[in-house]
């Protein structure tokens, strides 16, 4: 049901809207309010969909109630109601945070299209952030250690910038953790992260992949295509083992950090791009580069700053704090109850040689969740983890 809030001085017009609105739809819960100072007070203390509000009104006009009401819900939805001679202030109110604006006396067509377009809005935002915060959830960087707090100091300090960053450490550390944690603190946030994984692309289509092409470009290019960049325009790209990129792909990565220009397979038409590139490898780009297979250029282009993860065997003390992490969450996606890892089983957790890193963890620990007691003891441990 959404809830709806009417603020008009004019009495005869407040109640053409609420006549309206009650008509459009049996379910909308309307209230009204009959100047800013009462609206506003109604805002502080209720949580509405959508506040239709007047714009030149006695106490409070309705630019100071949007103001006001922004800092307070600021995902309450607004549509200011207009005079003919309003329509500037209409405008600015859309720059404070509006939804749009309906001119007095409000056309009915007029009026339910933007009503249902605005609570429509409200929901998309809603559900917007409730998505952001559950991918927020699912790249949380987990552990205290001092390598750990290192990396999350970094992070905050870099991610407001757009400095480039290479992420480097063994399969499984978390370096796409370090990624989206850059990506979610940056400025760049509410625009896509788009993550490319290097390896897992065949070097004749990589270009394609990362920058598109135009149809004709290649026997299967049947029509254009944008690509990977073009998606990630003013928000952040991720190329995850760059080391395993193709040299020819290299130069044109270059180039586009370079020029903040692409170019479609096939086309010599120019691209501009707003990207942030965070790198991310498990090799040693510097043996690459003196091995021929990277390009030293592009290293110094991606590398402005480093990020270096360490392997589970170099933070072991987070142990403990990642099998409770992970005995959470696994109990949630099995919509079980969370079973409880004592203190020896942890103990020997910490023990263990751990060359998969957490990603080997993980497995581990939903192995034992699901073939041991209710209480992981040692010996659950030992016969289950499938380490000796």
């Amino acid at each position: 049901m959404s809830k709806i809030l009417v603020i008009e001085d004019e009495a005869a017009i407040r109640r053409v809207l609420l006549k309206i609105l009650s008509e459009e739809n049996k379910d909308y819960k309307i209230e009204e309010a009959g100047d800013g100072a009462e609206g506003l007070e109604k805002i502080k203390s209720e949580d509405y969909d959508l506040v239709l509000c007047d714009i030149k009104m006695p106490k409070m006009d309705g630019i100071e109630v949007l103001e006001q009401a922004k800092k307070l819900k600021p995902d309450t939805s607004f549509v200011m109601i207009s005079g003919h001679g309003d329509i500037e202030t209409a405008v600015n109110a859309m720059r404070l945070g509006a939804f749009d604006f309906i001119s007095k006396p409000p056309d009915l067509n007029r009026l339910l299209n933007t009503v249902r377009n605005a609570l429509d809005n409200k929901t998309l935002v809603v559900e917007n952030k409730r998505l952001r915060k559950k991918v927020s959830k699912n790249y949380q960087i987990i552990g205290e250690s001092k390598e750990v707090t290192q990396i999350k100091e970094i992070i905050e300090k870099v991610a407001p910038t757009d400095a480039r960053v290479l992420i480097t450490g063994s399969n499984g550390t978390g370096k796409e953790l370090v990624a989206h944690q850059l990506h979610e603190q940056s400025s760049r946030s509410k625009s896509p992260m788009i993550e490319v994984n290097c390896a897992a692309i065949p070097s004749e289509l990589i270009e394609s992949e990362l920058f598109g092409h135009v149809k004709g470009a290649f026997t299967s290019a049947v029509k254009d295509r944008a690509g990977k960049f073009e998606a990630a325009d003013k928000g952040t790209i991720f190329l995850d083992e760059i080391g395993d990129m193709s040299l020819a792909a290299q130069a044109k990565v270059l180039r586009a950090l370079q020029e903040n220009r692409i170019s479609r397979v096939g086309s010599d038409k120019d691209i501009k791009v707003d990207v942030r590139v965070v790198a991310a490898t498990n090799k040693n780009l510097k043996e690459e580069i003196e091995a021929g297979r990277f390009r030293e250029d592009l290293y110094h282009r991606l590398a402005v700053i480093l990020i270096q993860v360490p392997g589970l065997n170099d933070r072991r003390d987070d142990i403990p704090l990642l099998v409770d992490h992970f005995t959470k969450k696994i109990a949630e996606e099995q919509g079980a109850v969370a079973k409880v890892f004592n203190e020896d089983a942890v103990q020997v957790l910490k023990g263990l040689n751990w060359t998969g890193n957490i990603r080997e963890l993980r497995n581990v620990i939903e192995r034992l969740i699901i073939l041991g007691g209710n209480e992981i003891t040692a010996g659950d441990v030992e016969l289950f983890s499938g380490k000796s």
